[in-house]
């Protein structure tokens, strides 16, 4: 998971780009970088860790020009490292061409070893430099049939923004994964992942980009293609193709946990969904206590649908230190560990003696949640009633979220009463597919693999995060 954005025609585009990436740093904060053009050189500054230390004043002024690409990293493909940040720039034929990634491609591994077979050299291990090289060797005069000729080359999810000199390129795969947005600042046009980051722009939402579409932004035009659904160029010419024919898959985890409230994505809001999550589950999974909470922030807003349905008072449980970042996103399992007891504080005077519904997102691992219930133990929670906000997670993602192998997964090895013991709570429930899906608009239209197994899009052979690394990492 990862957030983009790209910033056509604005005099301040690298600080358009920094604003947008700053509102999108819920989804990575491994890394970030921003490449720009100003007319004749294309510049680039990237760096690990959160956007407010990857850049400082000097690295932004010498992101110059009027047109920009952004990234912050999370990693689900290749490791945690500065040679593999993003945009990844490279030079063909004395043009700079730069791409910025969300996504995993599940056809990276056949990709890759023909790319090396013609004498491709790579400089990173991450799937979206192979876009790069495709790009490099199927360059023509025509842009639109440029890109048509390798993004249909690509399999899996894809939320793409590329820098080519002064044009900003984006497009999403034919079953629209991941999300993108159109957006506007006066006479200069923003994509980004989510509409939360226009917003900090004050920018004008436009709309969605249509899965399978390719826009091309240069000054105040904007042109569209269609990606065909099955991988062949079916219209005259080769410069559209219906892809409303192609069936969707819409990460449905964006909801459940990924995407700021404050974001639309997919035709619906973020923290409306998430409501309806929570009474959703509260119809399906009642409980008799003193009060509903949360998991902050991801179980925030579940826990008021949650509440709101049973008419249970609604408490604060636990304070969330905000200097913290995402626990799930950690890439180890100690940093994930160390960093809950530092970003949940449970209030003793609050839980003491109390019979508490706990609302949270999801369970992946487990071990977050069972060390998040021993901290409401010691400060004398009475009675534990633990409600999730979606299925069991039982089955790993190939479309850019890293959960983990199946092994790892608690509900992928455990039956829901013993996640229960393990988890030490007095009871645990979790909403139903059936149920989640009823609370979303064209629930055919989402990819639920994670938790029914049923992958839309073929998975890899080779399942490896590390895929392009060898065998130094496992």
């Amino acid at each position: 998971m990862c957030g983009i954005i790209g910033v056509s025609n604005h005099k301040d585009a690298a600080q358009i780009a920094f604003l947008g990436l700053y509102a999108l740093q819920h989804r990575g904060e491994e890394a970030a970088g921003i490449s720009t053009y100003d007319g004749r050189n294309v510049h680039i500054v990237k760096n690990s860790g959160l956007v407010a230390d990857a850049f400082d004043e000097r690295s932004m002024l010498e992101l110059k020009g009027q047109s920009a690409i952004g990234h912050c990293r999370y990693s689900t493909t290749g490791s945690s490292n500065v040679k593999n940040a993003q945009p990844f720039l490279a030079t063909h034929k004395n043009k700079g061409i730069a791409v910025a990634h969300n996504g995993n491609l599940t056809n990276t591994e056949t990709l890759y070893k023909k790319l090396e077979e013609e004498g491709a050299i790579f400089q990173t291990t991450i799937d979206s430099e192979v876009i790069v090289h495709l790009l490099a060797r199927s360059r023509n005069g025509d842009m639109k049939k440029w890109f048509l000729d390798v993004l249909t080359q690509l399999q899996g999810a894809f939320s793409l923004v590329f820098l080519v000199e002064d044009t900003i390129v984006g497009a999403r795969d034919p079953q629209g994964f991941r999300p993108l947005c159109l957006g506007q600042i006066d006479d200069s046009y923003i994509l980004a992942s989510e509409t939360c980051a226009l917003d900090l722009i004050h920018a004008k939402f436009i709309r969605e980009i249509e899965p399978g579409e390719i826009v091309f932004i240069k000054g105040k035009t904007v042109e569209s293609v269609f990606l065909p659904p099955e991988g062949s160029l079916q219209a005259a010419g080769g410069l559209t193709a219906d892809s409303k024919s192609a069936k969707r898959a819409h990460c449905i985890f964006e909801y459940v946990y990924f995407a700021r409230p404050d974001s639309d994505i997919f035709g619906g809001n973020v923290y409306n969904v998430r409501k309806r999550l929570g009474a959703q589950l509260a119809k399906e999974h009642p409980a008799d206590a003193d009060f509903v909470m949360a998991i902050p922030d991801s179980g925030n807003y579940a826990a008021i649908g949650y509440a709101n349905e049973l008419g249970l008072p609604l408490e604060v449980g636990i304070i969330r230190n905000h200097y913290i970042g995402r626990t799930f996103i950690q890439p180890t399992q100690f940093l994930r560990d160390f960093r809950v007891r530092v970003k949940l504080n449970p209030i003793r005077s609050v839980l003491a003696g109390k019979r508490i519904i706990v609302v949270e997102d999801s369970i992946v691992r487990g071990t977050t949640s069972r060390s998040r219930v021993q901290e409401l133990r010691n400060v004398g929670a009475r009675e534990i009633h633990l409600r999730i906000s979606c299925p069991p997670i039982k089955s790993p993602c190939f479309y850019g979220i890293d959960f983990p192998s199946k092994k790892e997964l608690v509900a992928s090895n455990k039956t829901v009463q013993e996640t229960a013991d393990f988890l030490k709570v007095d009871s645990l429930e979790y909403l139903s597919l059936e149920g989640m899906l009823s609370v979303v608009k064209n629930p055919k239209d989402f990819c639920h693999a994670c938790f029914s197994g049923q992958y839309p899009v073929a998975i890899p052979k080779n399942k490896s995060k590390y895929l392009l690394e060898g065998s130094t990492k496992k």
